[in-house]
């Protein structure tokens, strides 16, 4: 009875021992293939880390590539997919910067008008309302504007009109909400030279009539003054 006891720990610990044994070379092989990953890999990996939300290990993956294989035939594809990856997360000034970098590295690359259209989108995603400063919605209107000149027939530059329309009509919604805060305060000069900005540079995004009415009534305002 005692022997076999024995002969069934002796059993347990051999099993055990290369049940460990066998774990420690599966760690050690799947250690080294994370360290060797080759680009084709690694982009791989990184693309299906994107599908499945995890964009930061996305990111990590594409940054792998750039910094271990320069030279590779997927280094380009990662930076543009790193810009993408901020962008995703809505680091929106990362991926901007991102953007700019790729196209000032590739400016020939068959993406270009993409990342000026991903461009345009990191400055006007970042603006919630048209009574809040407006510097961002006139970048934004400027990289569609680009796109639109230097791709006019490409796909993206169809979609940029429609945002570039939505530009306009905030940055002269925001002309016309600055020349009623001046009104309001009885700053009419003030409060005319918004809206004859309004009328002069944006006279068919909704608020024209407005502007005009406001127009007359800074007139006579200054006229009585």
């Amino acid at each position: 009875m005692k022997n076999t006891r024995r002969l069934k720990i002796i059993l347990l610990a051999v099993t055990l021992t290369a049940l460990l044994s066998q774990c420690a070379v599966i760690d050690k092989i799947r250690g080294k293939k994370a360290e060797d990953r080759e680009p084709a890999e690694l982009m791989s990996d990184g693309i299906e880390n994107m599908n499945r939300g995890r964009y930061k290990a996305a990111g990590a993956d594409f940054q792998e590539i750039k910094d271990r294989y320069p030279y590779s035939k997927y280094a380009v594809q990662a930076e543009l997919k790193m810009a993408d990856a901020f962008y995703i997360q809505e680091a929106y000034d990362l991926a901007f910067d991102a953007y700019a970098e790729f196209e000032k590295l590739h400016p020939k690359n068959k993406e270009i008008p993409y990342v000026i259209f991903r461009r345009g989108l990191c400055q006007f995603d970042q603006v919630k309302s048209f009574d809040r400063d407006q510097s961002r919605m006139l970048r934004a209107k400027e990289e569609f504007e680009r796109l639109i000149r230097l791709f006019p027939k490409d796909s993206y530059s169809n979609r940029a009109q429609q945002y570039l329309r939505e530009c306009l009509v905030s940055l002269s919604k925001y002309e016309l909400y600055v020349g009623h805060f001046y009104f309001a305060k009885s700053k009419y000069q003030a409060a005319l030279d918004r809206y004859l900005y309004l009328v002069n540079t944006y006279p068919d995004m909704g608020q024209h009539q407005e502007a005009l009415e406001y127009i007359a009534f800074c007139r006579q305002k200054i006229s009585e003054e």
